[in-house]
């Protein structure tokens, strides 16, 4: 786990060096070990690559960054963990190759000398990573296949940027730091900007599975992976029983691969359902007790979910530690976690994501997490109101219109209480329930509805507010196959790598802690798609096969548990002790002077809020961390 970037310059002027530190620099967190550059000037063109470094296989020299071939000729930086690298060394030696370290980034250089562009399909793990090719004066750029580690890239027509932060591209004297219209749209559709879009013009986020070459000042890119279509044919053909299997020994061998490194190992456990079978698999690969971390709310018990955590460590005896929050503490974090993001970001569970990293990063360098089994196994109440939409619709439109609708709409809402969080959620499917599917799978994702985004947004003309729904239009259309599986492929090519993996990466990178995810391993994506929607979701209930399969790993309890999101009580706390965020940075006069969003729209929404008359505390909160964004960056505040 590093940080990565890099520049060529193909129109004669030569990289600077300073530049390049710079841009290298402003990723210490991500790789507190060791830098390191490589800066190279010829008559095509001029190259750069930088690293920082953290350790966590090979912790000697002979591992650092960036890395060469025996005569030089290919170059190497390289940010993540390949999984299957000793079977991949094997095979490299006997066609002959010497190695001088131990490392999975050495086996890339090799595996890239003998496969080129290619070698990307035979890596098993979660990297992005840059190939400067002597020979052939190009270079290419890889990003794994579902996006757990990030790249982006910048190019003006004779300078090309790379890196793993928008942050270090924004070193480079030559780039302008200009808002993309189109890509605030999204943010305000989404809380988070997908790929390829980036909130700078001009800065774009490489797609997962994709190659990027730069060649004599030409961009190409290709797709070397995609979830297998394929396998739908194969349903048919397996039972229920022999699926259960495949899916034990797959997930198995994930996670005791994902297990491997030259420093301690721990795993989130948040006491669900995902991070349970993580930590059940590890104990089953572990000669000591598997080290667990979890955080809850101490003033909020709706949020607290360690009681269910200590029943899994009880289950498994592991060696468990557990951090209580309250609102002083996510308070304290803010400032560094808003201020620390290069592009707005408003999934509010990146505080607590962050608390818990910091505090796991002080005992072990490495950490599993369950993350991606809610999008490949349909744990979401949302793949759930898309089978009860079905019985919904079949209630007369006239008694769902001048009925129930009117009704909902008169029930008070917010995350507070059981009770009111029961009626958020029925006035959030009822928005979607009676809409095509499309549409529906929109009104269940968005933050703020078009109208409110146009709204907001009214003084820009040039955004396209429908961008966000022709977006997950496109890719629930690019999958043949049954709703529930269409909503998940969705969600694992646009949110999971824009917003959860964006959240985990980052906020585990500012405490230089990797967090490793089997869920996603390639193998584990491929099986789960080949299993029919029915099968991930039968009566109402999501992970329907996942728990079938793992319940011997699993305490009683947890076999029929809902699913309860890892959120923070936004809500309770811009009422109380958060509420200063909403003065400071929602103010009428500073909002007028800035001229992006509709003033007196936002103070409707805020004036709605400290009524109580709804609870739109995720749009609120979407605002403020736009602001604090925008006040570092576009403002000037260092």
């Amino acid at each position: 786990m590093c940080g990565i970037c890099g520049a060529v310059t193909t129109n004669g002027s030569r990289l600077n060096e300073s530049v390049l530190r710079r841009m290298t620099g402003v990723m210490a967190h991500r790789g507190p070990d060791g830098a390191g550059i490589h800066l190279k000037h010829g008559a095509g063109a001029s190259v750069g690559l930088g690293h920082r470094r953290l350790s966590i296989i090979d912790l000697t020299e002979a591992g650092r960054q960036p890395m060469s071939n025996e005569d030089g000729t290919i170059w190497l930086v390289f940010n993540g963990e390949i999984y299957n690298y000793p079977e991949l060394r094997k095979e490299l030696e006997s066609r002959g190759h010497r190695f001088r370290s131990n490392t999975d980034s050495e086996v890339i250089v090799h595996l890239y000398e003998e496969e080129g562009i290619q070698c990307a399909r035979r890596l098993a793990g979660m990297f992005a990573f840059a190939v400067w090719d002597e020979r052939m004066g190009a270079l290419i750029l890889c990003r794994d296949r579902i996006g757990i580690k990030p790249l982006v890239w910048w190019h003006d027509g004779g300078t090309f940027l790379f890196a793993s932060e928008i942050k270090s591209i924004l070193q480079h004297p030559s780039v302008e730091k200009r808002i993309d219209w189109q890509a605030l749209g999204l943010y305000l559709t989404f809380n988070y900007i997908p790929a390829p879009f980036s909130i700078f013009q001009n800065v774009r986020k490489l797609l997962p599975g994709q190659t990027l070459c730069f060649r004599g000042g030409k961009i190409s890119t290709s797709e070397y992976w995609n979830i297998d279509h394929e396998g739908l044919a194969d349903r048919a053909e397996l039972g229920f029983n022999e699926q259960k299997t495949r899916l034990f020994e797959t997930m198995d061998e994930a996670v005791k691969s994902h297990m491997i490194a030259d420093v301690p190992v721990g795993a989130f456990l948040s006491g669900g359902i995902d991070s349970s079978i993580i930590v059940g698999l590890m104990a089953r690969h572990s000669s000591r007790p598997v080290q667990t971390y979890t955080i809850g709310f101490a003033d909020m018990p709706l949020f607290d979910e360690r009681s269910w955590a200590r029943e899994v460590a009880r289950f498994h005896g592991t060696e468990h530690r557990e951090f209580a929050l309250g609102a002083r503490d996510v308070l304290e974090a803010i400032p560094g976690v808003l201020d620390s993001f290069d592009e707005p970001f408003a999934d509010s569970s990146a505080l607590p994501t962050y608390i818990v990293s910091r505090e796991t990063a002080k005992s072990v360098k490495v950490a599993l997490s369950g993350d991606g089994g809610d999008e490949l196994f349909a744990g979401y109440r949302m793949y759930a109101g898309e089978r009860w939409s079905t019985l919904y619709n079949l209630i007369p439109g006239a008694v769902r219109r001048r009925l129930i609708e009117p009704l909902a709409g008169m029930l008070p809402d917010s995350r507070e209480t059981l009770l009111t969080d029961y009626a958020r959620r029925a006035k959030k499917f009822i928005r979607g329930a009676g809409q095509p599917f499309e549409r529906r799978f929109l009104a269940w994702n968005e933050i703020f509805g078009r109208a409110a985004r146009e709204e907001l947004l009214r003084m820009r003309p040039e955004v396209d507010f429908s961008l966000g729904e022709e977006i997950l239009r496109e890719r629930l259309r690019e999958r043949e196959d049954d709703s529930v599986n269409r909503m998940l492929y969705a969600d694992v090519k646009e949110s999971l790598p824009g917003d959860m993996l964006k959240k985990v990466d980052h906020t585990s990178m500012l405490s230089s802690l990797e967090v490793r995810v089997p869920f996603l391993d390639h193998r584990v994506c491929e099986l789960a798609f080949s299993i029919s929607g029915g099968r991930k979701l039968r009566n109402g209930k999501g992970k329907f096969i996942l728990v079938e399969t793992f319940k011997d790993l699993l305490p009683p309890s947890l076999h029929n548990r809902p699913k309860w999101g890892f959120e923070m009580p936004l809500s309770a706390w811009l009422h109380n002790d958060l509420g200063g965020l909403i003065d400071e940075h929602l103010e009428p006069e500073r909002i007028g002077r800035q001229g992006i969003f509709d003033a007196g729209a936002v103070s409707r929404l805020v004036q709605s809020f400290r009524e109580r008359r709804s609870d739109p505390s995720w749009q609120l909160w979407n605002l403020i961390v736009f602001q604090v964004w925008h006040e570092k960056y576009m403002e000037g505040r260092s």
